[in-house]
């Protein structure tokens, strides 16, 4: 298994700068944040495409994955991270979200990103039933796996406390109705211990779907917070051993985005804790 680090946590760092942090302190792989201000897909010209390569091949990182869930960019003022939404009932609105991902999934080909994560629906809107907002969902999505299988990128679906998709039953009801193979499952350590699905216990059965770990602690309370692992109430010696029961060799991306303030000591701190784990 490798760790890697998101630099979502590095909102306020120019791209480079964020890279050669990443990479001193040991990590050899990098989430990339398809968002201001590092790789908003909208707005990338060719050179600075370029640049994002030269930078990755000065510090020696991979990258483990490109976070298109974040939309920063937009500004909208309900929540800078759910919104735009897959389920929004505003078309509009919905299609925002649908063209990022198309474009997400293109940078990922273009720089060589194994794969994209994206927001698993939306939040409940009033007046919205379930079974609608999966519709739109799927819906919506369904352009986007076009794209993923003409490029080769896979798409994978992130459950989150609070959203559609937030259990793994709900996650498996989704891609039961896709039916597409470059759908699979980020599966994030933090958010399933939100919402009571403690990890150790649900590793060993979504391993076929999962091909992406994004790794955050938690206090006991589950309240949805990130924290630095080693700060919260996970297991994290239970957790990371099983994963490493399943054969996972893949990636395990360190996501501390509430930590913008000091995103290098939270980056360090979660290295050193993590390392003697997964580094064996």
């Amino acid at each position: 298994m490798r760790l890697a680090f998101s630099t979502n946590a590095y909102l306020k760092w120019p791209l480079d700068r964020a890279l050669k942090s990443i990479a001193s302190l040991g990590y050899t792989g990098v989430e990339l944040m398809a968002d201001v201000p590092h790789a908003w897909p909208a707005g990338l010209l060719d050179e600075q495409k370029q640049a994002i390569r030269d930078a990755l091949a000065e510090t020696d990182l991979a990258i483990s994955n490109i976070n298109a869930f974040m939309m920063n960019a937009v500004a909208d003022p309900r929540q800078p991270y759910w919104h735009p939404s897959w389920t929004d009932p505003d078309p509009h609105y919905r299609a925002i979200r649908r063209e990022h991902t198309k474009r997400a999934l293109r940078l990922a080909a273009e720089i060589g990103a194994p794969h994209i994560t994206t927001e698993p629906g939306g939040p409940h809107f009033a007046g919205q039933s379930r079974d609608e907002a999966l519709e739109l969902f799927v819906q919506e999505l369904t352009p986007c796996l076009e794209i993923a299988e003409e490029v080769g990128v896979g798409l994978l679906i992130e459950p989150e406390p609070e959203l559609l998709v937030e259990r793994f039953d709900q996650y498996l009801e989704v891609i039961d109705r896709l039916d597409s193979p470059v759908v699979r499952l980020n599966f994030d350590i933090g958010h399933a211990y939100c919402v009571g699905e403690d990890p150790q216990a649900h590793v060993a059965r979504m391993a076929g779907h999962t091909a992406h770990y994004h790794l955050e602690d938690i206090a006991v309370t589950r309240v949805h917070q990130h924290l630095v692992p080693g700060r919260g109430a996970i297991d994290w010696h239970a957790t990371l051993g099983v994963i490493r029961q399943t054969g996972y060799d893949g990636w395990l991306t360190v996501e501390l985005y509430p930590y913008a303030d000091d995103p290098e000591q939270a980056a360090r701190e979660a290295y050193e804790f993590l390392a003697p784990l997964v580094l064996v």
